[in-house]
Formats: C-alpha cells, structure tokens, sequence
C-alpha cells in the first residue's frame, strides 16, 4: 500500500493529455452554419457564425459585425477580416463541453471557451454614419 500512494500522487500530478487540435475538414464540419459564443474564462469575448465557403461573421458583441473567410495553415486555423487583414491564427480543440480556441499568434494572450451555441443571428448595427 504505501508503494501505491507514491503512484497515485504522480498520476494526479501529471497533467491531462491534450485533445488533438481539429483539421480543417473537423472545424468546417463541426461549425458550418452555427453561431458560437465565446468567454475568456467567465467574461463573454465574443461570437462568430460560420458560413458556407469558409465564410464568417464576428463580433465582441458590441453591435458591430467584421466580415472575414478562415482557412488552414500549418495544422492552424487562421481567419482574416474585413478591417484586418493579418492572419490571426488559432488551434482549436474540441472536448466534451465544447471547443477551446488558443490564440497561436501570442499563445500567453487569449485561450477562449466556447461558452453557447444559438440559432439565432447576431446583432449587427450596420455602419456608423455621422453628421
């Protein structure tokens, strides 16, 4: 018995193995026609809906919308906007409660939870005019 303590406590020590990050072909089939909410831990980030053709929509539910397209880039899903064109580039995991989302550009910066999924479309103000 005290030889099975030792193990035990190494067993619990040791991390959980990662889940495989998704292919482009798991992501696509996976989100396709969904709209996903995201939280940074217990704070809401944002939302996306995935169109055909790779297509997205994305917004820090703020009422405003940037149009963008994904596609893969070394084992990454990598998404670009209307607003910015520089490549930002995540792994996605998908576990039992949903996928997780880390941000590979700055991996320390952002790890996001898929925290909904709705049927319903986001909000979008449309563009700012002014006087």
């Amino acid at each position: 018995m005290r030889h099975a303590l030792p193990a035990l406590c190494l067993m619990i020590a040791l991390p959980a193995a990662a889940e495989p990050r998704m292919s482009a072909a798991e992501f696509d089939a996976y989100t396709r026609g969904k709209t996903l909410y995201y939280a940074d831990g217990a704070e809401p980030y944002g939302a996306e809906i995935y169109l055909p053709g790779r297509r997205v929509r994305w917004s820090f539910l703020d009422g405003e919308c940037r149009d963008g397209e994904w596609y893969e880039a070394g084992g990454l899903i990598c998404f670009v906007y209307e607003d910015r064109p520089d490549a930002q580039c995540w792994s996605f995991e998908r576990r039992a409660t949903g996928l997780i989302a880390r941000f590979e550009n700055d991996p320390a910066a952002t790890e996001l939870y898929e925290a909904a999924e709705q049927d319903e479309e986001l909000l979008c103000l449309g563009p700012k005019v002014g006087v």
